[in-house]
């Protein structure tokens, strides 16, 4: 019987243990004999045991690289199945680095469409504190409307003839209070509306002031009707100026036609002359005064 004694290197798992094989082999007949005479019947049970043993063994062997083949085939499989998953983790890295490249060519078109659109913003608050502005030095109340008739925007001047809040804005002009005597507006704001064109019309309030006031269609820089600009322009000091001159007028009548009685009586003719005199006197007099008022 030949003993082999192998340290194992390979598979993987099996790594560091040791292989012992018993191999049997033919002895020559002498020394077999010679064996067998000098060992007898113990030497015979003790050789049966180790052959027992031997191929016991060699069984347990059997069974181990069996398991090593079905271990190395597991292994190999897993190994495979690594691989595959590998393979796809790396597209899956690629495709990500891909989507990150796109994420960051996007973000660079945002952030240019961003600086854009912060530009524009900037440059329609400019244009908007301009228009405000420009509204307020003109000193003219000013109503903008929509299509509807609802308040879109108003200056400071118009708070002072129509009850007016910044909360109104989306509110029908129907809905607010006003000062003026106008119960038309609503409707001569329609008819501009439907017919494109303007009305202009002097309105007293209830406090005694006038406004000139005038509707207008509101055009877009496309030329698209989209509501009505609504101006009211005080005019209570010329209203006042041209009472004062009709009552001054009515005066001067009156005045001329008691003149012209006078002068058709003959014999008062001298006295009306002199009488006459002395009022164009005493009312050129009065005239620069009225000029000042």
């Amino acid at each position: 019987m030949n003993v082999t004694v192998q340290r194992l290197e390979k598979p993987e798992p099996l790594r560091g243990l040791v292989m012992i094989v018993f191999a049997d082999v033919a002895a020559p007949l002498e020394t077999t004999m010679q064996a067998q005479a000098r060992k007898g019947p113990g030497r015979s049970i003790r050789l049966t045991e180790l052959e027992q043993k031997h191929q016991q063994v060699c069984m347990e062997l059997q069974t181990t690289r069996e398991e090593m083949q079905t271990s190395q085939e597991e292994l190999r499989s897993t190994n495979e199945e690594m691989q595959s998953t590998n393979e796809e983790l790396q597209s899956t890295n690629e495709e990500l680095t891909t989507s990150k490249e796109e994420m960051q060519s996007l973000n660079e078109e945002l952030q240019t469409v961003n600086a854009e659109l912060q530009a524009k913003v900037d440059e329609l608050s400019r244009s908007n504190n301009d228009m405000k502005n420009l509204l307020n030095s003109t000193d003219i109340a000013t109503l903008f409307l929509d299509n509807d008739l609802k308040v879109r925007r108003f200056t400071t001047q118009a708070t002072k003839i129509i009850k007016l809040i910044a909360g109104d804005v989306g509110r029908p002009i129907t809905d607010l209070a006003s000062d003026l005597l106008y119960p038309e507006l609503t409707a001569d704001a329609q008819e501009v509306l439907r017919k494109l064109g303007f009305v202009e019309k002097p309105v007293n309030a209830r406090d005694g002031r006038w406004f000139t006031v005038r509707i207008m269609p509101y055009r877009t820089l496309d030329d698209r009707i989209d509501g009505v600009v609504i101006t009211f322009a005080d005019i209570t000091a010329a209203k006042t100026l041209e009472a004062q001159l009709r009552e001054k007028h009515d005066l001067l009548e009156k005045h001329v036609a008691e003149q012209s009685r006078e002068m058709e009586n003959p014999a008062d003719k001298a006295r009306g002359k002199t009488e006459a005199t002395k009022r164009r006197a005493g009312t050129s007099e009065k005239l620069p005064a009225t000029r000042k008022t």
